[in-house]
């Protein structure tokens, strides 16, 4: 007998499509219920949070904390460092499909689930796990071979579209600027020093991932390939070492319309903001990526329980100040401190900035639209490049 029922790819999309519908106009507060989103369900949408467990149960705290505060996205580490041992989230590919899935069981809105996969050292999905293979920025850009870069990126994209990551924290467009770089150029996560030759390879892998559903992260703004410091440990300046050719990778990619989100480096540069570093500076932000730029689209902070924010600005402090520069998403890895308290205590920072006049509510409403927009365009991605019947 023939079945008439839609395939269940299909019933998923058309729910999408009216969540979506329902969504999208955070000027009204409209949900798919037709409820007002309070502001704390739009501060949740700006959280994006680290985790441990290779499984989640219903009491797991990220669980409750997409429940709760409707946290907006996830990210997955292959090794915990402050346990100093490679067991965190990652250990098989039906594993990671079976904790995505329960993950994404407990949102009412799609999750956005996030992962650094540059390839080479950075890559959480790695051989061992029973993920192919993966070339480093720094070898691809020796072969200097875009359809190499192409073919490579393809692979690494179709690898996280199967098993239900949206976001890659991925490419970076530092500039191998300085070689003795240590968290950049000796890791081999830069293509290569010359900027035009970066934002080629960069497009490659862009759209490599795009025609696999998959969406990408710009990193590190303003550049952090010139810097001799590593900022995960503390105060990075790169004021005397910075040029504006690091700025030509974003240019060209947003120009061309291929930038999904870029990340803000937690670099200190007093040509550009004498007082904050990049992810606190409204100058850097607002100044130089949106109106200079011309980016409108997602701004993600790099984790913010790195030293070069952790340990020299307090926790209400430092989201106050990313915020009101420009940032969208703040990530907090809870993988260089681990806190199951965090979502709780970001949301009511935010909410009580809002109510005691520090932070616009309008301002929480423009982070919100951008991040809808993305997850929207992520919905579409996966409906485009689903398999024809």
């Amino acid at each position: 007998m023939r079945n008439n029922n839609p395939p269940r790819w299909l019933i998923l999309i058309l729910l999408c499509q009216v969540f979506w519908l329902g969504s999208l106009n955070p000027a009204s507060g409209a949900s798919i219920t037709g409820k007002k989103v309070s502001l704390e369900a739009r501060i949740g949408q700006m959280l994006m949070v680290g985790f441990r467990g290779m499984t989640v149960g219903p009491d797991h705290f990220i669980m409750r904390d997409i429940r709760r505060h409707n946290l907006g996205g996830v990210i997955l580490f292959d090794y915990d460092v402050v346990e100093k041992q490679a067991v965190r989230n990652i250990e098989s590919p039906r594993q990671v499909k079976a904790l995505i899935s329960s993950l994404q069981s407990a949102s009412k809105t799609p999750l956005l689930i996030a992962v650094d996969q540059e390839g080479g050292r950075v890559a959480r999905l790695k051989e061992r796990y029973g993920s192919p293979p993966t070339l480093s920025h720094r070898e691809l850009g020796q072969k200097d071979d875009l359809s190499e870069t192409a073919h490579h990126s393809r692979q690494l994209a179709e690898t996280l579209s199967g098993l239900g990551i949206g976001l890659n924290m991925a490419p970076v467009v530092d500039l191998c600027a300085n070689p003795d770089n240590p968290v950049i150029a000796k890791l081999d996560r830069c293509f290569s020093s010359d900027s035009q030759k970066v934002t080629q390879h960069a497009a490659e892998f862009i759209k490599a991932h795009h025609r696999s559903g998959v969406l990408t992260t710009l990193k590190h703004f303003p550049g952090h390939g010139s810097s001799r410091a590593d900022s995960h440990l503390g105060f990075t300046d790169v004021t005397d070492t910075w040029t504006a050719d690091e700025l030509e990778p974003y240019a060209r990619i947003i120009a061309e319309g291929q930038a999904d989100a870029v990340m803000t480096a937690h670099v200190f540069n007093a040509r550009l903001d004498e007082d904050y570093p990049a992810t606190l500076s409204q100058r850097t932000i607002e100044g130089i990526l949106r109106k200079d730029l011309g980016f409108d689209g997602v701004v993600i902070s790099d984790d913010m329980q790195m030293g070069a924010i952790a340990d020299h600005y307090g926790l209400q402090a430092a989201i106050h100040k990313a915020i009101e520069a420009g940032v969208d998403i703040l990530v907090f890895g809870n993988n260089l401190e681990y806190d199951e308290q965090i979502v709780a205590k970001a949301t009511a920072i935010v909410r009580d900035l809002v109510h005691s006049g520090k932070l616009d509510e309008a301002r929480i409403d423009k982070s919100y639209r951008r991040i809808m927009r993305l997850k929207e365009r992520l919905t579409s991605s996966i409906e485009e490049n689903l398999p024809q019947e």
